[in-house]
């Protein structure tokens, strides 16, 4: 005695699955490189100078100060008043070698003044300035 003959399917292959797994694993590409670039602050419009350097010090605070005049410490609001304790409380809890001012090119030299200022009352404070080559 024979079985009847079942009629063959068509062999396929579902690839649903495959792209889930891509598509996660894009996501996970996505999501971990925005932790690997680190922000320096506020992004502003740096003047030029021929003569800038790039400062080899890899422990550094980033002082930034754009347009409008706000007062960025690392990316934490700060107001002239508080900025030099902000900074003293940040070379305590770890070793600075260099405090980088970031000042936009239209923010009024008064102001990159006072900031600097406060700055170099810090004992032990290394002062730079932020600046693009032309």
């Amino acid at each position: 005695m024979r079985l009847p003959d079942e009629p063959e399917s068509q062999a396929q292959i579902n690839i649903v699955p495959m792209i889930d797994v891509i598509f996660s694993i894009l996501a996970f590409f996505i999501i971990s490189s925005m932790f690997l670039s680190k922000s320096e602050g506020l992004p502003v419009n740096l003047p030029q100078a021929s003569t800038a350097t790039v400062q080899t010090e890899t422990v550094k605070l980033t002082i930034s100060i754009d347009a409008e005049g706000m007062l960025m410490l690392d990316e934490q609001a700060v107001t002239l008043g508080d900025l030099e304790q902000a900074v003293r409380d940040r070379m305590k809890a770890e070793p600075i070698s260099v405090v980088v001012l970031k000042a936009d090119k239209t923010v009024e030299h008064g102001q990159v003044v006072e900031v600097m200022d406060r700055v170099r009352r810090i004992e032990g404070a290394k002062l730079a300035i932020a600046a693009e080559k032309p």
